[in-house]
This record gives C-alpha cells, sequence and structure tokens, in this order.
C-alpha cells in the first residue's frame, strides 16, 4: 500500500531513503515469519540429527562437529524469525544472557576449529557438549524463573 502511495504522488523509489528501503524489502507477514521459523527450526534439528548419526561413522567426528553446529546455529537463527534480527540480538547481548551468549558463540567457533583445523577429536566432543550446555543455559533465560529451579535442582542433588 505504501508502494502504491508513494508512485501516486509521484515519489520513486531512487528518493526514498536507504532506511526505508531496508524495512520495505525486510518487512514479512507474520505467516511468513512463522513458516522461514518452522523451516530454520526443523533443518536445525536435521542436521543436529543427521551430524549425530555421523558421529559413529570413521572418522565422523568432523562431520559431526559441523552438522552439529550448523543445526544449533539454524536453531538460534530462526527466532530471528520471530523477532527480527535486531530485537535478538538486543536479547541476545542483555546483561541476563551477555555470559551465556557470549559462552555458547565461543563453544561454536572452537568446535569447527578443534574439528576441521586442530584435528583434536576429543576437543571437538568436549566442544559439542560444552555448546549443548551453554545453548540449554541461554534458552533457560527466557523462561521465568528456570534458572534458579535447575540451581536449586543440581544443588540439592549435590547436598
Amino acid at each position: 500500500m505504501e508502494k502504491l502511495r508513494r508512485v501516486l504522488s509521484g515519489q520513486d523509489d531512487e528518493e526514498q531513503n536507504l532506511t526505508a528501503q531496508v524495512l520495505d524489502a525486510s518487512s514479512l507477514s507474520f505467516n511468513t515469519r512463522l513458516k522461514w521459523f518452522a523451516i530454520c527450526f526443523a533443518s536445525g534439528i536435521v542436521f543436529s540429527i543427521l551430524g549425530t548419526g555421523l558421529l559413529w561413522l570413521p572418522g565422523g567426528i568432523k562431520l559431526f562437529a559441523v552438522f552439529y553446529t550448523l543445526g544449533n546455529i539454524a536453531a538460534l537463527a530462526s527466532t530471528c524469525f520471530l523477532m527480527g534480527p535486531v530485537k535478538q540480538l538486543k536479547k541476545m547481548f542483555e546483561t541476563t544472557r551477555l555470559l551465556a551468549t557470549i559462552v555458547m558463540l565461543l563453544c561454536f567457533i572452537l568446535t569447527l576449529c578443534a574439528a576441521l583445523w586442530w584435528h583434536k577429536k576429543g576437543l571437538a566432543l568436549l566442544f559439542c557438549i560444552l555448546q549443548f550446555l551453554s545453548m540449554t543455559w541461554y534458552s533457560l533465560s527466557y523462561i521465568p524463573y528456570a534458572r534458579d529451579a535447575v540451581i536449586k535442582c543440581c544443588s540439592s542433588l549435590l547436598s
């Protein structure tokens, strides 16, 4: 509708500023956002399961690390379609999730480095485990009092 108004008023796309062009190009309907969220999240699950299956092949630790990391990145990116990338980045780097976000992103990078460049299978597996734990802790930060419940549960198990 906005484009029709601009054309009828005599404004062409060249006169439109850069911010308006980006917003026009990136505005998606709720149904489209929901579809892409589902596609991205499902592909993340498929990549993670495929990576886990490849783990049992000879020399499959590299493929496992790559596919498992890609699966986690796809699952994380899927929420960008629901809330938008800028809002997601702001939420990721809030003080309540800053440490979890940094550890999670660092584990993504270190997993790929250990598997592809350093050729350390045990280290790659350790970073995948840390990747899982940090992503879980990050995800729990979106549920009110979930982290407190996990801490209390673990402390009661240890005592």
